[in-house]
């Protein structure tokens, strides 16, 4: 039988969830991840944090299934300073694209997280204020947390994946992997 691996990696800005490199892009390849083991889900090359690998074709598909909602957790700073009427409207849903997104949690990380900085750093602008809120979605549309906090009027200029189910981001270091064990994801 064949022996089911689980990979927390802190994906890099930059990186694509891909093994191989495209468009000038570097993919997972560089990071000597264990061998047979692919991405599941995707996290778009301009974001960071934790990126699930497994060779486990039954698990990677019940975590994709939107039907089970399993909750992913962003850190995301924003152009500007959110009010409280608009973390409502993220919580209740946002039409985007022809679609209404689903509810999700939605807060104002107090204290603001101190995060190291990113290579290239983001765009900083001395007459708009940054934010950092929280989302959590039960959802996975491509590019959803950007088109969401664009549509309240304030951008995403940083976005890292923060948790997957029961998975913690933690202290992994960028570019950084570690083996976990399924229920470390995902309740039996």
């Amino acid at each position: 039988m064949k022996h089911h691996q689980y990979i927390a990696f802190n994906k890099p800005y930059g990186v694509l969830s891909q093994f191989t490199s495209e468009g000038g892009h570097p993919g997972l390849k560089g990071f000597n991840l264990p061998p047979e083991v692919y991405p599941v889900g995707r996290l778009d090359r301009d974001s960071e944090g934790l990126l699930l690998l497994s060779n486990d074709g039954k698990f990677i598909k019940r975590l994709l299934d939107p039907k089970f909602r399993h909750p992913r957790t962003y850190w995301v700073q924003v152009e500007g300073e959110p009010s409280e009427g608009t973390l409502q409207i993220l919580r209740s849903g946002v039409d985007i694209k022809g679609y209404r997104t689903k509810s999700c949690d939605a807060s104002i990380l107090d204290p603001q997280p101190e995060v190291p900085e990113r290579d290239p750093p983001v765009r900083f602008r001395k007459t708009v204020p940054t934010t950092w809120i929280e989302l959590t979605l039960r959802e996975g549309k491509n590019r959803q947390v950007r088109r969401m906090t664009a549509a309240v009027g304030h951008p995403t200029l940083r976005l890292i994946r923060k948790k997957i189910g029961l998975l913690e981001l933690s202290n992994l270091a960028e570019g950084a992997y570690l083996e976990v064990r399924k229920e470390d994801i995902l309740p039996r």
